[in-house]
């Protein structure tokens, strides 16, 4: 399915109902998970990409360049076992931030390329088939949400049982597949916060300018 990024700003958050989560490996979703959900448009990684492209002329200025810097200098320097990354100089870690800058101008300039991140944007539907954002590639999210790109392409991993029933009426097999590939073309993000939000609601933000692609760059997807 393609999305409008801007509008794809809700997400599960497990906070809200003790920690649970349902299992990665179902498709079909039971419980309060739908109704506990966070707010992309202030989550960590829309900051963070906010806050490079603010500050892309000096990125000494970032909030996250000081983070890895004291923690360098407390003598703990930031590492990601799974990235096989360790920032312990400071030139690694303006490289290292240079790298996300250098996606988010791609992308800037190439539009949304899905073959360059290790996983889909998975989003799950809830009970009223609306959409929430689950699992990876959120920075990839953040950023075309920063840029205002009209649309982006996501992959739905779960939906909630009540709606999957609503939606096959009893049926199986191929005849529910065909009902639920039908009903998805009409749903839309989530926008609204839930019943059992960990958070407070802090109404919406203000977006930059929308930044279009170059149509006449290679690799536009």
């Amino acid at each position: 399915m393609h999305v409008d990024p801007r509008a794809l700003i809700r997400d599960f958050n497990a906070k809200g109902i003790g920690g649970k989560r349902p299992s990665s490996s179902a498709f079909i979703w039971d419980g309060e998970w739908d109704q506990s959900r966070g707010d992309l448009r202030r989550g960590s990684r829309y900051r963070f990409i906010s806050d490079l492209d603010e500050h892309r002329d000096d990125l000494s200025q970032t909030e996250r360049f000081r983070q890895y810097r004291s923690r360098l200098e407390s003598g703990y320097p930031w590492s990601s076992y799974q990235q096989g990354i360790l920032l312990d100089t400071e030139e690694k870690i303006m490289a290292y931030l240079r790298t996300y800058l250098g996606f988010l101008d791609d992308m800037a300039t190439r539009g949304f390329n899905a073959e360059l991140g290790k996983d889909d944007l998975g989003v799950a539907v809830t009970r009223d088939g609306r959409l929430l954002k689950i699992n990876r590639g959120l920075h990839r999210l953040a950023m075309a949400q920063r840029l205002g790109l009209a649309s982006i392409p996501v992959v739905v991993r779960a939906v909630h049982r009540d709606w999957w029933e609503r939606v096959v009426e009893g049926e199986r097999g191929e005849t529910a597949l065909a009902r639920v590939a039908e009903a998805l073309q009409h749903t839309t993000p989530e926008t609204r916060p839930g019943e059992r939000d960990p958070g407070e609601d802090l109404g919406p933000i203000e977006w930059p300018a929308p930044r279009h692609p170059d149509p006449c760059a290679d690799g536009l997807s």
